[in-house]
Parts: C-alpha cells; sequence; structure tokens
C-alpha cells in the first residue's frame, strides 16, 4: 500500500511539473499588419495562475518599452488529467493574448 501511494505522489508531482512546464511561454509572432508581436500561452489551473502572469510575461518581454494588447482569449475550462479511477482532476483556465511592444 505504501508503494502504491508512493507512486501516486510521483505522478501527481510530475504532472504539476508538466502542466507548469507547458503552461507558461511567449513566443515571438506576426502580427496581421507585418509587425512583430508575441503569443503568450499563461493557461492553468485557477490555484496556479491566472491573467497576472500572463501580464507578467507581457512585461517581460517588452520591457521599459510598455507594450499594447492586440487580442486577449476567453477564459473557458475543462477538467483535464486524472488517473484510471478519475482521481487528481484538475479546472484548467486557457488564458492567452497578443500583445506589440511599444517602440
Amino acid at each position: 500500500m505504501t508503494l502504491l501511494r508512493c507512486g501516486l505522489t510521483v505522478l501527481l508531482v510530475a504532472g504539476t511539473a508538466l502542466l507548469g512546464a507547458c503552461a507558461n511561454s511567449a513566443k515571438l509572432t506576426y502580427l496581421p499588419s507585418g509587425n512583430t508581436g508575441f503569443a503568450i500561452n499563461c493557461s492553468g489551473s485557477d490555484a496556479s495562475s491566472g491573467w497576472g502572469d500572463c501580464y507578467k510575461q507581457a512585461s517581460d518581454a517588452c520591457g521599459a518599452y510598455g507594450y499594447d494588447v492586440i487580442s486577449k482569449d476567453d477564459e473557458k475550462g475543462s477538467t483535464s488529467g486524472g488517473s484510471l479511477i478519475g482521481v487528481f482532476g484538475a479546472n484548467i483556465k486557457n488564458r492567452s493574448m497578443v500583445i506589440q511592444c511599444r517602440k
């Protein structure tokens, strides 16, 4: 029983680390105008991330120049993850936006 509990703990920690690693990203992209911008994804569970994470990534990407939000997706969520017995499911929120750095 202890080995099973230890295995579940390892799976839970690994799954949480993978969600965190994939949830945050700022990628260079081209806007319809031909200018460059950043596509930012800060999706995650309610407890671990929010729109503040997106705005922080935007600030980090553009620095002191600041930025303008070109588009922002609605926050929608669904249950994701889990195990064979339906334990450890998480309500994942999809949050993303496209920004353009000011010059």
